[in-house]
């Protein structure tokens, strides 16, 4: 089975709008490994416009899955994530005024850098995963930087999907089947929803976990939030 981490960001999103602590991100974290979530994801940006680096360090003593830290291996990032040792951290290059992320690792220009940081993380016990787009040679160069996964990023994939256009699962699929050869782990995550994770699963060999976030909330506000978790360990499963 494909594990579900869940990016809490949005419900962080939520409660800054009020300023205040409601929802309270530690309680719905609890709820949402209890709803079966084998995974909880967070992604603090500089300007902590969602999730806090102050929530990084609270939700360390809540988590009993595996814990994902994504984010720009900037000075504060790795300060935060070393102190945390969560389960995985996943590096993504975003700009520091990023609505989202964007755009993978161009992991041959930035081979020397990746390699610094991942061994460093590494060193501490933190396996190690890389947001790449789905490219050979770009899963190719994440091998020489000696991380242990990489994250295909799939908005393109969502977004034809979305089309009617399945055969853009493809560079995808190549890209997993390249992954495994080279001995590397495959997560998975932007963009994924109930509507294309099954197609999306079924056509990507060996894939280890998926990270959803935005499309599980809204979906949530439909179905409520137990629902929806079940509905994707179903098509997980």
């Amino acid at each position: 089975m494909t594990k579900l981490s869940v990016n809490i960001n949005k419900i962080a999103t939520l409660r800054n709008a009020r300023g205040g602590n409601v929802p309270n991100l530690t309680e719905y974290t609890k709820k949402i490994e209890s709803f079966g979530a084998q995974g909880i994801t967070i992604h603090p940006r500089p300007d902590e416009r969602h999730i806090r680096y102050q929530d990084a360090y609270d939700l360390k003593k809540v988590v009993t899955t595996e814990y994902n830290i994504e984010g720009n291996p900037i000075e504060e990032f790795m300060k935060m994530v070393l102190e945390i040792k969560p389960t995985q951290v996943t590096l993504v290059p975003d700009a520091v005024d990023a609505i989202t992320s964007n755009a993978g690792w161009d992991t041959i220009k930035n081979e020397k850098f990746l390699s610094e940081i991942i061994s460093e993380f590494k060193r501490n016990g933190i396996r190690t995963s890389i947001f790449v787009d789905p490219e050979i040679d770009m899963v190719e160069g994440a091998v020489r930087v000696g991380t242990d996964r990489i994250e295909l990023y799939t908005e393109e994939f969502a977004r034809q999907f979305a089309l009617g256009n399945k055969k853009a699962i493809k560079p995808y699929s190549q890209c997993a089947v390249k992954a495994s050869e080279l001995g590397l782990g495959i997560n998975a995550g932007h963009d994924l929803s109930l509507e294309n994770i099954q197609y999306f699963k079924e056509n990507i060999p060996n894939l280890l976990e998926v990270s959803i976030g935005h499309a599980l909330i809204c979906e949530a506000l439909y179905s409520g939030l137990e629902n929806v978790i079940g509905n994707y360990l179903k098509k997980l499963t």
